[in-house]
């Protein structure tokens, strides 16, 4: 039995053409503060939520008295672990931490509030929703300062056995639509690395060939930084390995030497692409941190991070890679013009060109994600380069609609449901079936869009 839904928003400023298609922000994503009022009073409290409070002391800061963002990592990454193993009821590793935004700075003397709760339990691993958030305690005042998505996974028993996790019920709509996009990110993240190549093969790198060998570009060899760690005891975590959110810490520190030789200034972290750990590591391990500037745009780079673990003797083992976005900010808080950046050959005009295609999928997903229906244009045009990234955005829009429960059933023909949502001067229609066939030739059939015709004889 394989059930199957459409769902299609329209209303006002709905438009179709035959030549585009395109991914825009429906009405029904935009919230009214009282209606988010209303929606806070109303949610239930999720039994793997978990919170932490930390006030920001002397010892926690940079050098501009603000909280360093190694010390922010490393008390994300305890509280998302503490979720996951409430919910797992078992010993979790940090897999991968994604999707990280830093909004605002946070000052000595402020408090730190961090939330996690499980978003999606999926076989043997499961994803964690990070929002932190600062307080003011003089001036009451509360506003967001980043928001981050964990992968964790459960560790084998003592027998070798896999751990497996039990599913995530979402009770309140807010639940349901991040249990949603939950698998969307996830298969994202399993396809980031084909995204890229999809677009470096169609070109999308040639602006950025332009006026990178001229004089005044500062040569990527000028910003590599090579830094070694030796893991003691107080760098592990409660299954003695190498505590994740440490290192995450260390590679933020080499990424920011690395930023600063390029703009000989303190720079802001802005974006974290993705930490993805790739095997584990132990006290008395060595850790070999590398990071290069890769990149160089007008007000902004991005620099890689890489991390190896090893012993006195054997090979070095790849544990952790990271792409982390960079500004420098002047004394009214604007971005400054950066320096253009003179990649090495081969290897380094590689990189030169990933860092090209990463952030085109961050500024493209950006503008999607932020656009109002009153913004011009509405819609980002569909083209080779951006046809995969613009179908998650599809997705994950239409995801949202669909976990909504305002939903009305309004007729039933033939075993054939019709359901309309109406939200402010937005209508959407929302059809389901069930029909039973093996699921190989619903597949197929769903796969082909030529071929719907053929089976939905309600499609004219």
């Amino acid at each position: 039995m394989v059930g199957l839904e459409f769902v299609c928003p329209t209303g006002q400023g709905a438009r179709s053409s035959a030549a585009k298609m395109t991914s825009r922000v429906p009405s029904y994503l935009e919230k009214d503060e009282d209606e988010e009022e209303e929606e806070d009073e109303e949610e239930m409290i999720n039994a793997t939520e978990v919170k932490m409070s930390q006030i920001v002391m002397p010892c926690h800061s940079n050098h501009r008295q603000e909280l360093s963002v190694g010390q922010l990592l490393k008390w994300m990454d305890s509280t998302a672990c503490l979720s996951a193993e409430r919910h797992a009821g078992s010993p979790c590793v940090t897999a991968s931490m994604d999707d990280i935004h830093f909004e605002h700075t946070i000052s000595v003397g402020q408090v730190v509030n961090i939330k996690a709760k499980v978003n999606r339990a999926f076989n043997t691993s499961m994803e964690v929703g990070i929002q932190v958030s600062c307080e003011d305690l003089f001036s009451d005042r509360h506003w967001r300062v980043c928001h981050a998505y964990a992968t964790f996974v459960t560790q084998r028993t003592n027998t070798g056995q896999k751990v497996i996790l039990k599913p995530i019920i979402p009770h309140t709509q807010k639940e349901q639509v991040e249990y949603s996009l939950a698998a969307e990110r996830r298969r994202v993240r399993m396809v980031h690395d084909d995204i890229i190549k999809d677009l470096l093969s169609h070109g999308s790198d040639q602006q950025g060939r332009c006026d990178v060998h001229v004089g005044n570009a500062v040569a990527a060899e000028k910003t590599r930084v090579e830094s070694v760690e030796l893991v003691l005891p107080p760098h592990a975590n409660h299954q003695v390995n190498t505590f994740g959110g440490q290192i995450m810490a260390w590679m933020v520190n080499v990424a920011m030497i690395a930023a600063s030789r390029l703009c000989q200034a303190h720079p802001t972290l802005r974006t974290i692409d993705m930490f993805t750990f790739r095997g584990p590591s132990q006290v008395g391990d060595r850790l070999l941190l590398r990071a290069i500037v890769n990149n160089a745009f007008k007000n902004s780079m991005e620099v890689g991070v890489r991390a190896e673990a090893y012993q006195e003797e054997g090979s070095n083992r790849h544990i952790n890679s990271a792409f982390m976005t960079f500004e420098v900010l002047d004394n009214h808080g604007k971005p400054c013009t950066l320096p253009r950046i003179r990649p090495e050959p081969l290897e380094g005009e590689r990189r030169f060109q990933e860092a090209i295609a990463r952030k085109k999928i961050r500024l493209d997903r950006k503008y999607i994600i932020s656009c109002k229906q009153s913004d011009i244009p509405l819609s980002v045009p569909w083209d080779p380069t951006n046809q995969v990234y613009l179908s998650y955005n599809n997705v994950s829009a239409l995801k949202m609609l669909a976990a909504r429960n305002c939903w009305r059933l309004s007729s039933e023909k033939d075993k054939v449901h019709l359901y309309t949502l109406e939200q402010k001067s937005m209508l959407s229609f929302r059809v389901q079936a069930e029909v039973h066939v093996p699921a190989d030739r619903a597949f197929g059939l769903l796969a082909e869009l030529s071929n719907r015709p053929s089976w939905d004889k309600h499609y004219q």
